[in-house]
């Protein structure tokens, strides 16, 4: 396929069916962007939009997350699952605000530089923020590559190897709507041709939330988000998993900074 008829293709089906309602996509403010992006990674559209309106309503500026505490920054993320990118939002917050005087980094180099921010995130804010056509991949952008262009063959499809075509084909012009276009496209090959990224390299299968450690880790932050404290033996009596499964995750959770532990109880940090 040409990269003129691939640009019609993803333009021509954005004009007709593209999500221009999203709020994340009328704003410039690159701190309510950054919000969104982590917010939407592993999430559905559906379940972002009321967090990150009651998000931005109780920290509307990146000044207001900063000087929140994290246990008040946890509990709204609450639902949202992957409380480590709540975390993540809200010790960048701390970083712009204490260590860069408040100015929010400009350049892709500095977004990545910041608590979990990674490549994607950071690109991705960029461009939509500045309008800047930097090169870069997630989940929906991978769909509409891998089917436009990869249709041929069988699997193991480095992200490398893609973004040798995104880069290609990125209307420099309009880079913030192009890849919007992307997403959009990408989520109609999911949804109407039950598309999937089986020929990426990268291609993982998530495992149930029923039963994982991820169900642990939600329950436990659940309930210290309710409480001040509580002791080992309470916080088992309370989560129906092995005690071993849940001191396991109760020291990765003290580990990554979400808790603390004095003695045989458990508090948020705040």
């Amino acid at each position: 396929m040409t990269k003129s008829a691939f640009q019609k293709k993803i333009w021509d089906y954005y004009k007709a069916y593209g999500r221009h309602d999203l709020a994340w996509r009328k704003t410039k403010d690159p701190y309510k962007i950054l919000v969104s992006e982590i917010m939407l990674q592993q999430t559905q559209v559906s379940r972002v939009i009321p967090k990150y309106e009651a998000f931005l309503k109780a920290f509307p500026t990146l000044n207001d997350l900063a000087k929140a505490s994290q246990s008040e920054a946890l509990s709204l993320w609450q639902g949202l699952g992957y409380n480590r990118r709540g975390l993540n939002l809200w010790r960048s917050a701390q970083v712009i605000q204490n260590d860069l005087g408040g100015v929010f980094p400009s350049t892709s180099e500095a977004l990545d530089a910041l608590p979990g921010i990674g490549p994607y995130t950071a690109c991705a804010v960029v461009t939509f923020w500045k309008n800047k056509p930097l090169v870069f991949i997630e989940t929906n952008i991978r769909t509409v590559y891998l089917v436009s262009f990869f249709d041929s063959i069988k699997g193991n499809v480095k992200d490398s190897e893609i973004l040798e075509y995104v880069s290609k084909t990125v209307d420099k012009e309009n880079p913030r709507e192009w890849y919007y276009a992307l997403m959009d496209y990408g989520v109609m090959l999911k949804v109407t041709q039950k598309e999937k990224n089986t020929k990426s390299a990268h291609y993982r299968k998530q495992k149930p939330f029923k039963g994982s450690q991820r169900e642990i880790r939600s329950g436990v932050l659940k309930i210290l988000l309710q409480k001040k404290g509580i002791t080992f033996s309470d916080l088992e009596k309370r989560i129906p998993f092995s005690k071993e499964k849940i001191r396991l995750v109760a020291e990765a959770l003290a580990k990554e900074g979400f808790i603390k532990k004095e003695g045989h109880t458990l508090s948020l940090i705040q």
